[in-house]
């Protein structure tokens, strides 16, 4: 999408950006033609609104465009779809966030492009382009755009063709693409190899679940690892899923989608960090091999895990993932996973909830949020609620008995495989991962949410 940001420099039409507060003062200095036409097209310089301005020729001369008081990336989003097709640039005057102005441009053209014949466009014509502006720091918005795509167009593509196998290859071609070691564990070597909660969840279906395990950096260097939860499809399993709560379980996938999203930013920006990614990847299928309710499953980590309810495998996979990621016991170990509705209930869409064991690592995350227009909101870890995961016939159970509190008791139950009592600084990030409706640059479908905050913390926390 950074093809819609651009070095040309001849032909290009003046861009002028506006708050309502700037606007009345930039008025008075503009000839009494341009005076009238603003009023005549009722340009009132709010967020998105657009003002073509025509020469003497009949031309265009020049573009205002409203922005919010205080604009994020999303306030630009708009402008390359409400524009004119052609090449604009920032006016020189312009005392914008250029970096936000860049990014928001670029995120502004995104279109899931992979099976519509018109390319994706959606009858909204070619996207205008914009002069890369003065000062931009030009590999940061490649990274975060690159990074962006790569998350949405994961969880975009149906499962058919992004089944654990396709994942991996998609870690896989990431890996090779910036020198990373790409290991995969699959089908009955899960058992083999100690990571028999991944096998129980994913055994049902006829593509085998697999471990991916990619490793980059220098060994000398900060460990920080990331889990993602890479459930390929959620039919529910032998608790099946009404057919309207399974129409969006291609994304269930989406935490695997963000761990390599954020991995893709950490190795463009070569941080000093070893880097470890552990996506447990499965489709919870319905077959005579199903995980039943009543089972009991074994886990890396050696606890039980009573199954309560099948449609509750997230967490299952996770904690062989978790149990191994601590075991290293890295300086941040940080979970992306799409876990809970009860997250939804509590946050609604599109603020996903952050579970925190260390409180220095909650705020910067917070933080770096609020900075980045990418927010999370922490809720607690509540001790009191420990109990309502603890298993009858096994240590735990993955289906706390109350209704009441499941985004909590699932990170409770997350908790007993990183431990209780661990020294190792972990977020878990519970998330929707996708837009329910569209927005500029943010169309309807997969969405990458909490990446860009993260890897700016991990930037601020290990970049030197």
């Amino acid at each position: 999408m950074t093809d819609y940001l651009t070095d040309e420099a001849d032909g290009v039409i003046p861009l002028v950006p506006l708050t309502k507060e700037r606007f009345e003062s930039w008025l008075e200095s503009q000839a009494d033609s341009l005076k009238r036409w603003i009023e005549a097209t009722e340009f009132k310089a709010s967020g998105g609104e657009v003002c073509l301005v025509a020469d003497a020729d009949g031309g265009l001369e020049r573009v205002l465009v409203g922005l919010a008081e205080r604009p994020d990336l999303w306030d630009w989003a708009p402008f390359p779809t409400k524009l004119p097709a052609g090449t604009y640039r920032l006016d020189d005057g312009a005392e914008v966030d250029v970096d936000l102005a860049a990014l928001g441009w670029a995120l502004g053209t995104y279109r899931f492009r992979l099976y519509k014949e018109d390319g994706g466009n959606g009858g909204n014509g070619t996207p205008a382009t914009l002069v890369w502006p003065d000062g931009a720091d030009r590999d940061e918005v490649a990274r975060a755009v690159e990074a962006t795509v790569l998350v949405r167009d994961l969880i975009n593509t149906p499962a058919e063709d992004m089944g654990p196998g396709n994942l991996a290859e998609a870690a896989r071609a990431l890996g090779e693409r910036f020198g990373a070691d790409v290991s995969v564990t699959e089908g009955d070597e899960l058992l083999a190899q100690g990571w028999p909660a991944v096998h129980a969840v994913g055994r049902a279906a006829h593509r085998p679940p697999c471990l991916i395990d990619l490793v980059w950096g220098p060994e000398s260097g900060p460990k920080v690892t990331l889990v993602g939860k890479g459930v390929c499809f959620d039919t529910g399993g032998l608790d099946i899923k009404p057919a309207n709560f399974m129409k969006l379980m291609k994304k269930d996938m989406g935490g695997a989608a963000h761990v390599l999203g954020i991995a893709s930013m950490v190795m463009a920006a070569e941080l000093p960090v070893r880097l470890r990614v552990l996506i447990p990847a499965v489709e919870n299928s319905v077959s005579g091999n199903a995980m039943r309710p009543g089972d009991v499953v074994k886990t890396r980590k050696g606890l039980t895990v009573e199954i309560g309810h099948t449609d509750a495998e997230g967490r299952v996979i996770l904690a062989d993932a978790l149990a191994e990621a601590v075991s290293e016991e890295p300086e941040a170990l940080i979970d992306f996973a799409t876990l809970t509705g009860a997250a939804r209930v509590a946050l609604g869409t599109e603020v996903p909830a952050l579970f925190c064991n260390d409180d220095e690592l909650a705020a910067g995350l917070m933080l770096e949020g609020e900075a980045e227009a990418d927010p999370l909101w922490r809720l607690p870890l509540w001790p009191g609620y420990r109990k309502m995961v603890e298993g009858k016939v096994a240590d735990l159970t993955n289906d706390a008995e109350s209704s009441y509190g499941g985004a909590i008791t699932a990170a409770l139950f997350l908790e007993r495989f990183v431990g209780t009592d661990s020294p190792v600084p972990w977020a878990h990030i519970d998330l929707m991962a996708w837009n329910t409706k569209a927005g500029p640059g943010r169309p309807e479908g997969g969405e990458a949410m909490g990446m860009r905050a993260v890897f700016a913390w991990l930037e601020g926390r290990f970049g030197g």
